[in-house]
């Protein structure tokens, strides 16, 4: 029989997607973008940096600076910005939520990724009945808003909790959410965040529950461990323990489902004289162990098999912020931009100039220029997705490109590539239309996670494919 070359092309993007041997989702290491100091370095240059010399692919800011959304244009970075808690009241309003998104939203996609917004942080903890009361109808609103502009599944909306809004924490199986709260605004915000896919999201901190006797637990140390009498689980480290507390009471109220996202966890590098494991070394193993746990898939002992998603408080030691040592020195770098410490998070290019021990000040790193997609490669390279992923996430990634105005006539009902008529068939189609329009460059094929990049010629594929099904 003969084969249209329509029809091969379209097939070709087909087979990779049922041939593709990566699967599944990992967990993804993102850093909190603060800028309360008054030594740090531009914008621009901070996403530059953070594209070219570090693995980081998400970045949660505390605000909605237009130079730092900016900066992070077309780098395929995923954006979280946070919506000020004394806004929290305004959003009750829809046509004030309506503007904030104009204002400050709009503006800035697709360039930048902006991929979710956090109403507030830790605003259960504030003890404020106005913001309290405020918080779930914001967070519905604004959501409301993004569904007005098609934007609701680019973009979703969550907010951070402190594990202040635990009335009991230890053993984690009898985790619960403080009276009041639980069923009056958690139960609430939980339907919301099932409703709309959205993650819980929680800002744990082993570092602020240790002492020197639990010190190895807290910080992924060899110990004897914690024994859950409940379940006759045991716990080798803290942050397990605290995320299957919080697990405990959302299964408690029924939401067992949701996703949990950790917005915040770090530990200080510096501080006040006499403070336990408050040292370079200390603050390297927690952070390094941190991302070699979470994304090892190997979960905690309620939530097994699982990854989380995770982001390290914080990017760079802020000289501005309040409060004692500690609370300046919690960063990853340097206003300079170098590494207080190396947690793994840095390209090999990077770790050259790294000292073997830890130190408070390594050599400079040199940011290099960004590559031409001509030199990055030098085979032609196609986008395609990863097998086994979800059809929701497919319909997603092809609503995303088809909705920034690029041609998918082609895989419409008609279209020279609409047959065959599957979902992976138009994703493919889709995905590598991006991917090819945006300059070919590694950050541009990754679809939260869904897909990856080939230089494997597509016609021999697809011809040991039909090889194989005779």
């Amino acid at each position: 029989m003969e084969i249209s070359n329509d029809f091969l092309t379209c097939s070709i993007l087909l087979a990779f997607a049922l041939i593709n041997p990566f699967g599944g989702v990992q967990g993804s290491i993102g850093v909190n973008y603060g800028t309360l100091a008054n030594n740090l370095p531009q914008a621009e240059v901070v996403a530059h940096f953070l594209l070219h010399n570090t693995i980081i692919n998400r970045v949660r800011l505390f605000d909605v600076n237009p130079d730092t959304l900016r900066a992070f244009a077309h780098t395929g970075i995923e954006i979280s910005i946070n919506v000020p808690n004394d806004q929290i009241p305004d959003l009750t309003k829809l046509s004030f939520a309506q503007q904030w998104i104009n204002s400050h939203v709009v503006p800035y996609i697709p360039a930048t990724n902006i991929v979710r917004i956090l109403v507030g942080n830790e605003v259960l903890s504030t003890a404020n009945r106005l913001l309290i009361g405020s918080l779930v109808p914001a967070m519905q609103n604004l959501h409301t808003a993004l569904v007005g502009m098609s934007l609701e599944r680019r973009i979703k909306v969550s907010t951070p909790h402190s594990l202040g809004l635990l009335s009991s924490s230890s053993p984690p199986s009898t985790g619960k959410f403080r009276k009041g709260y639980d069923t009056v605004i958690l139960k609430p915000l939980l339907s919301f965040l099932r409703a709309t896919n959205s993650p819980f999201m929680i800002n744990p901190y082993p570092f602020f529950g240790c002492s020197a006797d639990t010190l190895d637990y807290a910080l992924f140390r060899s110990n004897s461990g914690v024994l859950d009498e409940n379940t006759q689980l045991r716990y080798t480290n803290m942050l397990d323990g605290q995320l299957d507390a919080i697990f405990s009471a959302m299964k408690l109220l029924g939401f067992a489902d949701v996703d949990i996202v950790i917005a915040e966890t770090g530990w200080p590098s510096k501080g006040d004289e006499g403070q336990t494991g408050v040292d370079v070394e200390s603050a390297a193993q927690y952070n390094a162990n941190l991302i070699k746990h979470v994304t090892s898939g190997l979960g905690t002992p309620l939530m097994p098999n699982r990854t989380f998603e995770t982001y390290i408080f914080a990017l760079f030691n802020e000289n501005l912020k309040p409060g004692p040592i500690g609370e300046r020195n919690f960063g990853l770098f340097e206003h300079d931009m170098t590494p207080v410490y190396d947690v793994g998070i840095l390209r090999s290019k990077s770790k050259t100039s790294l000292p073997t021990n830890p130190s408070p000040r390594p050599d400079i790193i040199s940011v290099s220029p960004s590559p031409s997609p001509s030199s990055a490669k030098a085979t032609k390279q196609w986008c395609i997705p990863k097998s086994g992923v979800d059809p929701e996430a497919l319909q997603q990634n092809i609503d995303y490109v088809c909705g920034l105005g690029m041609d998918c006539g082609a895989i419409q009902a008609g279209g020279s590539c609409f047959l065959p008529n599957t979902l992976e068939a138009h994703a493919a189609y889709a995905m590598n239309t991006y991917y090819q329009a945006m300059g070919s460059y590694p950050y541009d094929c990754d679809f939260k996670q869904t897909a990856t990049v080939t230089s494997i010629d597509p016609s021999k594929v697809f011809q040991l494919l039909i090889l194989a099904r005779k």
